[in-house]
């Protein structure tokens, strides 16, 4: 067999947290869990690097609606001013508190096979700004580790799984194409805060930024196996 000297693919699995998981997290993505059976047959195939991201947010995160008084949990917004550029500012959803530092619900969760991964980055840090993307927040006031260890394995390729498809998952993917990366979200490894919105009108919008929507069970997926 040739081997591929052009493809050198990487697996992203976006915040597997207990948090984002039935049936106690704080912010459970319907069917959460249920992803970890197609996470897990991923991660034993031959990608270049398998990095997991992991939401840690510290308690006075910007995104919490407890921390804006009067602000409701998945109906409120806030306007963050970046914090040295007034002239910039990124409108975001306040959330419930969730994967907080240290507590039990920032944990990756147990069914991932955490074993065969090969970096874990942490995201959402920075307390004065919103970050969906692994990458960095929309105002580039955090940034990851991420792109900095695609880079050091000469990635071309990036496929994503994880939580939540409408928006860490697709922000990730996303900013993945914007660093000039082959982009590919694996519809059974990952699933919607909001199924109905995603499905009507999520996929048509992340496809349109140039990520692809690919089966664990189609073409691409069978090119990573193929470089065994």
């Amino acid at each position: 067999m040739t081997v591929d000297l052009e493809f050198k693919p990487a697996l992203i699995i976006v915040d597997f947290q207990e948090d984002f998981c039935p049936p106690n997290g704080s912010l459970a993505v319907p069917e959460g869990r249920d992803i970890a059976p197609v996470v897990n047959s991923l991660l034993s195939l031959p990608f270049t690097i398998k990095i997991a991201t992991r939401d840690s947010h510290p308690q006075n995160h910007i995104s919490f609606a407890e921390n804006h008084p009067g602000a409701v949990p998945l109906k409120s917004y806030h306007t963050i001013v970046h914090p040295t550029d007034p002239t910039k500012s990124d409108t975001t959803l306040l959330w419930p508190t969730h994967c907080v530092q240290g507590t039990t619900g920032s944990a990756l969760v147990p069914e991932l096979d955490a074993a065969k991964v090969d970096v874990v980055v942490d995201k959402g840090i920075d307390a004065r700004v919103e970050m969906y993307s692994a990458f960095y927040d929309p105002m580039r006031v955090s940034v990851s580790e991420l792109g900095e260890k695609l880079r050091e394995k000469g990635v071309t390729d990036v496929f994503v799984v994880g939580l939540a498809a409408d928006f860490c998952v697709r922000a990730t993917a996303e900013s993945a194409v914007e660093e000039g990366y082959r982009t590919y979200i694996v519809e059974e490894g990952t699933r919607a805060v909001m199924r109905e919105t995603w499905e009507a009108e999520g996929k048509k919008a992340v496809e349109g930024k140039g990520v692809r929507i690919v089966s664990v069970d189609g073409e691409e997926v069978a090119r990573v196996r193929e470089l065994a």
